[in-house]
């Protein structure tokens, strides 16, 4: 094979590539063209590829972003005889590579397939991760299984699969959402406004805020429920160049962990660059989960605050006035004091905010 054919062989490109350069071009976001195309769900589907680009739907296009009626219809014929090209040589020389390592959405394990499932779990596992072959595969996720920082106490080997497949439905999700260019400094000096997002008590209310402050630094803020194997409350990575990815678990569905999730992962953006991080609740054993962690507490308790919040009394009312003076929510005072072992972890939890799935659902739509 030539080093051009190997080229094409490792390279394809979905429908959904051409979408995202037009919206970008005309400056239309996913939400305003999900209202010519079918709703969210048609319009999530067209950019991962698992919807395809019917007549209707060409012309929908054709009328929002330009092009013709026939060019969107041959972009999809085109993207389909490059899937099928792809499935037909993964099924001849890489199918047992492709189903061993290579997760994919509701896939059972250790079931027999005949050749025409095989080739179907070639399609759903080519199609989802948008990569024609093994070697593009390992190029792209492969390496994340070794190269991503876990925040972790033991091995993580066992729920590797888990972890990619949640990393690559936040990537969709990010896909979706329309950001600046990506600027570690314009993250940090929003800091302060973030902060102040812990005191609104509804997601629906304050996630569209969060994810606003942090589009205008280059971040797409991400919430999708980890499935099962994955125990991760956050991630973040840069996703292109341009892009950066904070994706949120809602794992604990409090407020302290939701926060202190969101501050580390911003600071792993801002302290540690284009590194993917995965992070659950066990103590760090790294530098860059102990710098991430300092820097999450700096934004929870300000370190002019710091000895006023060292001598704070396991008291209600003083734990409200102290929250209140330093701009978040008591909720997040009480995990600090409870990580910092000045009150045990059933003292005063009355003052964090618990919510239900019923509540944070409305907000990821």
């Amino acid at each position: 094979m030539t080093s051009e054919q190997r080229t094409t062989a490792d390279w394809f490109s979905k429908p959904g590539d051409t979408l995202r350069t037009l919206m970008q071009r005309r400056e239309i976001t996913a939400n305003e063209l999900s209202r010519h195309v079918g709703g969210p769900a048609v319009m999530r589907g067209l950019l991962d590829g698992s919807h395809p680009i019917d007549v209707d739907v060409a012309g929908s296009l054709a009328s929002a972003l330009g092009g013709t009626q026939s060019f969107w219809l041959k972009r999809q014929a085109s993207y389909e005889e490059a899937l099928d090209r792809a499935v037909v040589a993964a099924a001849s020389t890489e199918a047992a590579d492709w189903l061993e390592r290579v997760p994919a959405p509701g896939a059972r394990r250790g079931r027999r397939l005949d050749e025409v499932a095989v080739r179907e779990e070639l399609r759903r596992r080519i199609s989802f991760f948008n990569v024609p072959t093994m070697r593009s595969w390992q190029a792209r996720y492969g390496r994340l299984c070794t190269d991503t920082r876990f925040r972790t106490s033991g091995s993580f080997s066992s729920s590797d699969p888990a972890v990619l497949l949640w990393l690559r439905r936040g990537e969709l999700e990010a896909d979706l959402l329309s950001t600046r260019l990506w600027n570690a400094e314009n993250l940090r000096d929003r800091v302060i406004e973030i902060r102040k997002l812990s005191r609104i008590s509804q997601p629906a209310r304050f996630l569209p805020k969060l994810r606003t402050l942090c589009a205008e630094a280059g971040v797409a803020v991400v919430v999708v429920k980890t499935p099962p194997g994955c125990h991760a409350s956050g991630a973040s990575r840069l996703v292109t160049a341009d892009k950066a990815m904070m994706l949120l678990s809602f794992r604990h569905r409090a407020d302290d962990q939701f926060w202190f999730t969101v501050f580390h992962e911003i600071g792993h953006l801002v302290l540690h660059g284009a590194k993917t991080f995965v992070d659950e609740d066990a103590t760090p054993d790294d530098d860059c989960e102990r710098e991430a962690n300092h820097f999450a507490s700096q934004c929870i308790v300000p370190e002019n605050r710091l000895s006023e919040f060292e001598s704070l009394r396991p008291d209600r009312d003083a734990i409200l006035r102290y929250s209140v003076s330093v701009g978040v929510a008591p909720g997040l005072t009480v995990g600090q004091m409870q990580h910092r072992r000045m009150i045990e972890r059933n003292r005063l939890n009355m003052l964090k905010r618990r919510w239900t799935w019923d509540e944070i659902d409305p907000a990821l739509v």
